[in-house]
C-alpha cells in the first residue's frame, strides 16, 4: 500500500473511531442522533446531537479538514451555537498527527458528556 492509500485508510479508521465514541453517548431522558457530514473544500465533521426537552440542540462534534498542506482539527460541545466546551484548533503538517489529535478530541468531548447534558437539563427546570 502506498503512503496516500495508507493515509486514506488511517483517515477512515480514525473517523470511524471518533464517530463510534460520540455515537455511544446517551442519556436516559434525552433523544440523540449521530451525524457525519463533509464540508468544503476537504473537511469532515462527526458527532452526536441531543434534542433537549425544550427543543434546543446540544451537539458534541469533532472535525478534521485539509487546507494548504496542513490538517486542522477542532472539537466542540455547543447548544444552539453557544459553545459550552471548545477545544483549541490544532494544526498539523502530518495526517497521522492530525488523526491522533482527532482521537484525543473525541475522548475529551465524551468524558464530560453526562455532566454537560445534566447541566442543560437543570437549566430547563
Amino acid at each position: 500500500m502506498d503512503s496516500e492509500s495508507s493515509a486514506a485508510a488511517g483517515l477512515l479508521a480514525a473517523l470511524s473511531r471518533a464517530a463510534e465514541i460520540l455515537a455511544e453517548l446517551h442519556h436516559p431522558f434525552v433523544r440523540s442522533q449521530p451525524f457525519s457530514y463533509f464540508f468544503p473544500p476537504a473537511g469532515v465533521r462527526t458527532g452526536t446531537a441531543f434534542t433537549l426537552p425544550d427543543g434546543r440542540e446540544l451537539s458534541f462534534a469533532v472535525s478534521i479538514a485539509a487546507a494548504n498542506g496542513e490538517f486542522h482539527v477542532d472539537g466542540m460541545v455547543s447548544v444552539e451555537g453557544d459553545v459550552l466546551l471548545g477545544l483549541p484548533r490544532k494544526t498539523t503538517s502530518s495526517i497521522h498527527d492530525g488523526l491522533a489529535v482527532l482521537d484525543d478530541y473525541a475522548g475529551e468531548l465524551a468524558a464530560p458528556a453526562g455532566r454537560l447534558i445534566d447541566q442543560q437539563l437543570d437549566n430547563i427546570v
